[in-house]
């Protein structure tokens, strides 16, 4: 019985880590973006003043948002960002409740990767 309660407890505690997977977008390399789905979760205003090289826009405040996700199959992938990291970190959770399960935040967003590139 008590195998069976840890072995439990160690799947749950496996379970929730892999929900909350982030990454300083500053750490991201080029290699690396270019083997994920890129998503930029920002307006699409906000987008076209500038964006990270292949990323998708895919506008968090769309009410079609997650409809627009149907083409990306749920064991891809897919990081996301936006401006500082507080929209991409919702799509994130709202993408883990659509059923994909490898969503990294990249935690900083487009203003820290700007930081990043000087």
């Amino acid at each position: 019985m008590k195998l069976h309660y840890i072995l439990f407890v160690l799947f749950l505690g496996n379970f929730g880590f892999s929900q909350s997977t982030e990454k300083p977008i500053t750490e991201v390399s080029q290699k690396e973006l270019e083997s994920v789905v890129l998503i930029d979760v920002r307006t699409p205003a906000e987008y076209d003043r500038g964006h990270i090289e292949g990323a998708l826009n895919i506008n968090w405040f769309d009410e079609i948002f997650a409809d627009q996700f149907k083409e990306i199959a749920k064991d891809e992938t897919i990081f996301v960002y936006c401006k500082v990291g507080g929209r991409s970190a919702k799509a994130q959770k709202k993408l883990f409740e659509m059923g994909y399960e490898h969503v990294v935040n990249l935690a900083g967003g487009y203003d820290a990767y700007l930081i990043g590139k000087k």
